[in-house]
């Protein structure tokens, strides 16, 4: 039997996930970690971008996009927490291209910091979701 560790992925409005895993894939504020179990004790910030969870029963990886948030790392448990969160599978890519659009408009276009931060935030999440879809479809062929 593979040796897991416990992992919960939480937005703030559900759990997209509760269950055991061989490793795990998070998209660290300084890049990405791999979490296997007895991972080190950890917690940092997340960036946009896609968490991919193999889970010891099924051959290929749960991918769910998370926004940003915090990672934790505890010995048996990671816990991933996330302003929002989706299943990779239930991103709408045109959506994604839309509001990629929009943000590169307004950055180009920008009046105020705020706007241009705003802006720059919105654009890293949707260009996230992109990579989140393109990894799912290539997974997928």
């Amino acid at each position: 039997m593979a040796m897991t560790v416990h992992v919960d992925v939480v937005s703030t409005e559900q759990m997209l996930f509760s269950g055991i895993a061989e490793f795990v894939v998070v998209p660290a504020e300084m890049g990405e970690i791999g979490i296997y179990p007895h991972h080190a004790p950890l917690i940092t910030r997340m960036k946009p971008g896609s968490v991919r969870i193999k889970s010891p029963d099924k051959t290929v990886e749960e991918v769910i996009y998370v926004s940003g948030g915090v990672l934790e790392i505890q010995p048996g448990v990671v816990t991933i927490l996330s302003d929002m969160a989706v299943r990779g599978e239930d991103l709408d890519e045109s959506l994604a291209l839309a509001a990629k659009s929009r943000a590169e408009a307004v950055m180009r276009t920008h009046h105020g910091t705020m706007d241009f931060a705003k802006a720059q935030v919105e654009l890293a999440e949707a260009v996230a979701q992109i990579q989140t879809i393109e990894r799912l479809r290539k997974r997928s062929h």
